[in-house]
Formats: structure tokens, sequence, C-alpha cells
């Protein structure tokens, strides 16, 4: 079992939860994985890099009429390497394949 490719992600904020499309090493090009995974999970496995900078540019900021409710994570390979990890650590919550 290893996460090989992300098809799309993103953060839901409001909900605090990341969704995420990828595919395992034996999947076929037809065939999705889609997990909701809390966000604490990243931050607990020490990807979230994000709160360690920027703590005085929130400060600064205007806020954004047009803030939108979902994010990404900037870079997926530590995406690929949190879900290795989450999956290795949860086995029993790899999603399922689904055709597409």
């Amino acid at each position: 079992m290893e996460v090989i490719e992300i098809l799309n992600h993103y953060i839901d904020k409001t909900q605090n939860l990341i969704n995420v499309e990828f595919r395992l090493v034996g999947d076929d090009e037809d065939m999705v994985r889609e997990d909701f995974i809390e966000y604490s999970f990243f931050e607990e496995f020490g990807y979230d890099d994000k709160k360690d900078f920027g703590m005085f540019e929130t400060l600064l900021e205007e806020e954004d009429d047009w803030d939108d409710e979902y994010d990404y994570i900037d870079n997926e390979d530590n995406l690929i390497s949190f879900l290795n990890e989450y999956y290795v650590v949860y086995p029993k919550k790899i999603p399922k394949p689904e055709f597409k």
C-alpha cells in the first residue's frame, strides 16, 4: 500500500477536514479513492508548517471579503508522505477504490 498520485484535494475550513482523491500503487487508471481526514491528524503527524511561519503576516493582512472556505496544501509531496504514514498507522481507514 503506497499512495502514488494525488488527483484532487482541498481543506474544508468550516469542517476542518482534508478531502483527498488519490491512487495507490496497484490501482487502475479508472479507479480512485476518496477520503475525508480531520486536519488535526495532518498537524499531529508534523506536516502543518503554516503554523510555524507567518505569525506576524496574519496581523498585517487585511481581511478579504471574498475569502474562500477552502484551502489547499501547497506541497503535494508532503500530502503523499502524510497519507502514507496515516494509512500505516490506521490501515483499516484506507478507502475502497471506486470507478470513475
